[in-house]
């Protein structure tokens, strides 16, 4: 068992480190906000009207991402039932306004398959998680993305060698519900108490407490309130920050 330390906070007796992606490991808040405004448009088209109620939903406002909002933690699922919302608020059915929603979702989706580069990877994400594996943890990624995201990411950066876990939101509970945490030590092989949570949201850090994880590293790229990361057990501005220690 191995004791990390991130600026003034020791864990012992850790085993496995479990990370966010978005915002975590990827840079993805410009595709983020420009999925945002592609699925909102769709559906515009489909329901006028509904464009700008849909962005505010999304955690989109005067073009900046809410990294709080449904966008930057929601899986698919639950934003796409907030945008059915708004649009059986015109007086569509809720089975009609379900379709719309995953057809405008799917529509998007489609688009940035074909168009969309991968987003970047935080400037020493890689270094970090190598040296990680190499000090004998497990690592894993446990994000509200799709798996499919998740696999695509970890592939592109060549980070599946050194994880064991690259798992999303599919269907199902999402996070904070501690279902997923708990889900993902079983996969590591690895108990919640021996397992850290690195994210950068209250949703990582709800659902590792509750699951009984050994603690939680919130990380912010860019200056942020106080509030999001007032979870966490210690807030970092970089991956270097996680040190092994003998």
């Amino acid at each position: 068992m191995i004791t990390i330390q991130c600026r003034d906070i020791k864990f012992e007796r850790i085993e496995a480190v479990i990370f966010d992606k978005d915002g975590t490991l990827e840079d993805s808040e410009d595709f983020l906000r420009l999925l945002g405004h592609k699925r909102s448009r769709i559906i515009d088209a489909r329901v006028p009207g509904t464009g700008d109620p849909l962005l505010m939903a999304f955690g989109l406002t005067n073009n900046t991402l809410d990294p709080t909002g449904l966008l930057a933690v929601g899986s698919r699922g639950e934003t796409e039932i907030a945008a059915a919302a708004y649009i059986a608020e015109t007086g569509r059915g809720w089975l009609d306004a379900l379709e719309i929603a995953r057809a405008a979702f799917d529509e998007a989706d489609e688009f940035f398959k074909k168009n969309a580069t991968p987003s970047p990877l935080f400037v020493g994400c890689l270094e970090a998680i190598v040296n990680l594996s190499q000090a004998g943890l497990k690592l894993g990624i446990l994000s509200a993305a799709s798996t499919e995201r998740v696999q695509a990411f970890a592939q592109h950066y060549q980070l599946d060698t050194y994880l064991q876990l690259q798992m999303g939101v599919d269907s199902g509970p999402s996070k904070p519900d501690p279902a997923l945490f708990l889900q993902a030590c079983q996969s590591l092989g690895v108990e919640p108490g021996v397992t850290l949570m690195v994210g950068d949201s209250p949703a990582d850090f709800q659902m590792a407490k509750r699951a009984g994880a050994a603690g939680c590293i919130g990380i912010s790229w860019r200056p942020a309130s106080s509030d999001r990361l007032a979870g966490a057990d210690v807030a970092i501005a970089s991956l270097e920050e996680i040190l092994i220690k003998s």
